[in-house]
């Protein structure tokens, strides 16, 4: 169920388990015919989680994720790991998110080291040589291993003195009437694409007095009140709980991107990398991004 829900469909859920699809299949309408409820709505091409769904798989993933932990802290005691763990992360994500977790991993663990290295554009494990490599999206390179660890939301968000001189968007088409502030340096950047509730997509093209490369210069200039911006969730989370900014469009999000670690396939993984990235996972999914 928890492989159905995280990869959209039964038969990418069978891909990731090694399993047919018709045994994903039986065991779904299995688990639900045991719980008395309709868990996954399934279509012709998708498979989305009902709201008897989403509720048990945060119940079931956080359960998951102590199961997670607990194995790994069992293997942690049969094995003493020694050796430097060489991660590659996001300039932003980075020290906010994966150095406190590899700090704790390296408390538990007193004869490891970890180099860390911090840049947004990506740098290929197998020429970095990095251990494991995160990364917000969906990776290109079919060559790497990947593990998805989380999913980040994005969210349009804009300062409070920008919504009291402008007024509120409503829908996404009302952002044509407002200045947006755009990241540029990615593809269409100018146009920016929504999923309602319902799942239909809607796309808008949008312009405004500011735009950068940089996802920092991004961020203040929309807290500064030059417009309203997109966001990953967890880079406005602390402006949003002071009050400094306020998302909008609740109804309307940006699709999540995931969260991955990648790897080079090695003939065999060292210990003390299966087990980090075991531990980021555990801790990960509890995390709301």
């Amino acid at each position: 169920f928890v492989a159905i829900a995280e990869e959209g469909s039964l038969t990418a859920a069978a891909l990731r388990l090694g399993r047919s699809l018709q045994a994903v299949s039986r065991g779904l309408q299995t688990l639900e015919a045991t719980l008395g409820a309709t868990l996954v709505v399934r279509t012709t091409r998708t498979s989305q989680l009902s709201e008897a769904g989403e509720r048990f798989y945060a119940r079931v993933k956080a359960v998951l994720a102590d199961l997670e932990i607990a194995q790994t802290e069992l293997a942690e005691d049969a094995k003493r790991l020694t050796g430097t763990l060489r991660i590659n992360a996001p300039t932003l994500f980075g020290p906010q998110y994966v150095v406190p977790l590899i700090a704790e991993f390296l408390q538990r663990h007193p004869d490891l080291r970890a180099a860390v290295s911090l840049e947004d554009e990506f740098s290929d494990p197998a020429s970095s040589g990095a251990d494991v490599t995160l990364r917000i999206g969906a990776p290109s390179d079919s060559s790497l291993v990947a593990r998805k660890l989380a999913d980040v939301r994005r969210v349009a968000f804009a300062a409070t003195s920008y919504l009291a001189a402008y007024g509120t968007p409503r829908t996404p088409g009302d952002l044509a009437s407002h200045a947006c502030v755009v990241r540029t340096g990615v593809p269409h950047a100018h146009r920016w694409r929504f999923t309602a509730r319902t799942g239909k997509e809607i796309t808008v093209t949008v312009a405004g007095r500011f735009e950068s490369d940089q996802v920092a210069a991004v961020n203040a200039a929309v807290a500064g009140g030059l417009g309203i911006g997109l966001a990953a969730f967890w880079q406005i989370r602390d402006a949003v709980d002071a009050d400094r900014v306020r998302i909008v469009l609740p109804d309307y999000e940006p699709a999540p991107m995931p969260l991955c670690a990648l790897w080079v396939r090695p003939r065999r993984m060292p210990a003390r990398t299966r087990l980090l990235i075991e531990f980021l996972a555990a801790r990960l999914a509890g995390e709301k991004l």
